[in-house]
């Protein structure tokens, strides 16, 4: 090989890289590329009978929506003080919503509570604190925002996993066009925001129209709220919380953050705990928790949590989410004129 072609095909090599060669790419490949999805797809093919052309095809469609993983490191229930979290969610618009929701869906909430236990109050309120009663189910992609948590956040990736499977088999059982569907960053979707996993077990055709449908009717969203809550261990005619405060040091061994209900409320009281006397009295043997609710700069307010209390919590595993749904709930009931 002479000098000169070395040269010249250094010059070529030279100049195509400056001048046509596409410039290096910090973009991500597409999911279907990447081998743990590829591993995924497998699972999936062997495990649920799905076609592995039709998943790759499907993936190579899927975003990483970076702004969900910037939500999820940032959920207002950690980054926002008690007061400012309740004002968000306890106000006069979800109130007037709340009770026109109440009054539009009135036959289904009292069967609800008839065939659940669940006052409609209750139900009411979630579907006010997680959508405004359906009118905000979220923006997100649902197939995005799950495959970007599954395979790009390392803290909770089997988690989401477990809820993309969950969504692929829901949309083939339902006949739900994956790319479809929207719903929150952490991908909950419809009425009630379920997750894919508690929409499969616990979703309802409560309107008997033969299918169920959490985006389009607010019939299935009241029944299917109530079976989930009931199937979690509502206590039919239970409490939910009682207002609290504390008094000297002992109480502080309750303050742990937990929200399963494990201490008797007399055992509470004795430690330090204030409620109400008739409260103290007829909750006396009632197992509870502790509940604070901090504001920085603020006094911490504090309730004592039931088991009511603690199944609200399984909805989102959050004392301020169930405290704020205790509280408007209460008001949309207050407002609502016979």
């Amino acid at each position: 090989m002479s000098r000169l072609f070395v040269l010249l095909v250094s010059l070529l090599i030279g100049a195509s890289s400056v001048q046509g060669a596409p410039a290096k790419s910090d973009k991500p490949p597409p999911y279907s590329k990447r081998p743990e999805v590829r591993a995924f797809i497998r699972d999936l093919v062997a495990q649920h009978g799905f076609v592995e052309k039709e998943l790759l095809s499907l993936f190579s469609r899927v975003h990483r929506a970076d702004p969900v993983l910037q939500a999820i490191s940032t959920p207002a229930e950690k980054t926002r003080p008690w007061t400012d979290y309740r004002d968000m969610l306890v106000n006069e618009r979800r109130i007037a919503g709340g009770v026109a929701f109440w009054k539009a869906n009135r036959a289904a909430l009292e069967r609800a509570e008839r065939e659940y236990g669940v006052p409609a109050e209750y139900i009411v309120a979630i579907v006010g604190v997680e959508t405004l009663y359906g009118r905000n189910v979220g923006r997100w992609r649902v197939i995005d925002a799950l495959s970007t948590l599954a395979f790009d956040y390392p803290p909770r990736a089997d988690f989401f996993r477990d809820e993309l499977v969950n969504y692929l088999l829901l949309a083939r059982d339902e006949g739900i066009n994956v790319f479809a569907a929207r719903g929150s960053y952490a991908g909950a979707f419809g009425i009630p925001q379920f997750m894919p996993g508690s929409a499969r077990r616990y979703a309802v055709d409560f309107d008997g129209n033969g299918s169920i449908d959490l985006h389009r009717s607010p019939t299935d969203a009241v029944g299917s709220v109530a079976n989930f809550l009931k199937s979690h261990g509502w206590q039919t005619g239970g409490e939910v919380l009682v207002p609290a405060r504390v008094q000297g040091d002992g109480y502080r061994a309750h303050a742990t953050g937990s929200l399963e209900p494990k201490t008797s409320v007399a055992e509470l009281v004795r430690s330090g705990v204030e409620v109400a006397p008739d409260a103290a009295e007829r909750l006396a043997e009632e197992r509870a928790a502790l509940i604070e609710l901090e504001s920085p700069g603020q006094p911490s307010e504090y309730r004592v949590g039931l088991q009511n209390f603690y199944v609200l919590t399984r909805y989102n595993r959050s004392a301020f989410y169930a405290s704020a749904v205790w509280e408007l709930a209460r008001e949309v009931k207050k407002n609502l004129q016979p």
